[in-house]
């Protein structure tokens, strides 16, 4: 039988006319086959690139899933050796300081002096880290955050929006109450009643606060705040941000986002999840655009699985 007619192109226009019987120009016919087939070469390249990324984003989203949850897992084990389960979060908050202030002997030295640590592990067993503001903001948040405590770091800023302090605010009472882990303190008024970012834009509110902190500088003002310093991305920084404003208002504000920032396993999930999220969409815009405009119909997934299960149970091989 001749065969030089089998898959010679991903187009198989076998007549000249159209399934409901009206007539197709046979003039236009090879010319759109050879234009079409000019776009196989490119198309089948991107398709065996989109898959590859996708299986690879498949197996990075595993390692992040599995990351985290062994991160999960360790602060756990922190948590419930400190944060009494059922006490309130004023209490639970004075406990988390006090091991941080007074807990057992720890490493003296980071893993590297080089690279900020932000990892949780870490953070929390070497003493050189609790003593930085934005590594020992980092511990607290994250064994906050798994005592079940609402809580999210605030950045104290210069004139130039760079950070000169790293803070946390806690949900106590339906109030966003400061708490500073490098100083192992919670801000009070000279009434002892616990005080808010917004408390802190007075003067004199200011003032009695830090005189209660030894060597608190009077420089960390509370005047000039953000959760999230998206100007660190330099050119990218200041367009992402208005963007974000525009679409998600109050974005800086939600938690999810301190924790994106302060714990390296969760944003390696959320990226991975989106990734594949993503991968899967070019996936499905790819099939249809070779199934609709250039004819080509690419064997699915399941149609594979079912015919190699078919091919394994046969008795025949």
């Amino acid at each position: 039988m001749n065969e030089d007619h089998v898959f010679k192109s991903a187009i198989v226009p076998a007549s000249n006319k159209a399934i409901d019987g009206t007539s197709l120009s046979t003039e236009s016919a090879p010319e759109t086959r050879v234009a079409t087939r000019n776009y196989d070469r490119p198309f089948h390249y991107a398709w065996i690139g989109t898959n590859g990324l996708l299986t690879i984003s498949i197996l990075f989203a595993l390692y992040a899933v599995g990351w985290e949850f062994s991160t999960r897992r360790y602060l756990q084990g922190f948590s419930d050796a400190i944060v009494p389960a059922t006490a309130p979060a004023d209490e639970k908050v004075e406990a988390i300081l006090r091991w941080m202030q007074h807990g057992p002997a720890r490493l003296p030295n980071g893993p590297s002096a080089q690279i900020p640590d932000r990892d949780p592990t870490d953070t929390l067993n070497y003493d050189a880290l609790l003593q930085v503001c934005g590594t020992a903001t980092n511990a607290f948040i994250n064994l906050a955050n798994t005592g079940n405590l609402d809580v999210r770091r605030l950045l104290l800023l210069d004139q130039n929006q760079m950070t000169k302090h790293v803070v946390a605010e806690v949900l106590v009472k339906g109030r966003w109450i400061i708490v500073d882990p490098a100083y192992r303190v919670v801000f009070r008024d000279a009434n002892e009643k616990t005080v808010t970012r917004e408390d802190l834009l007075n003067p004199a509110t200011f003032s009695a606060v830090i005189e209660r902190i030894p060597q608190f500088p009077a420089s960390y003002t509370f005047d000039n705040t953000a959760h999230i310093r998206v100007a660190r991305l330099h050119l990218l920084g200041m367009p992402l941000q208005g963007i974000l404003n525009r679409l998600m208002p109050g974005w800086q504000d939600s938690m999810t986002m301190t924790l994106l920032a302060e714990r390296e396993s969760f944003a390696a999930m959320v990226t991975a999840l989106l990734l594949v999220i993503f991968l899967v969409l070019l996936r499905y815009s790819l099939r249809w655009f070779g199934e609709a405009r250039l004819g080509i119909h690419a064997a699915r997934l399941r149609a594979k699985i079912h015919r190699a299960g078919v091919a394994f149970l046969d008795p025949a091989n």
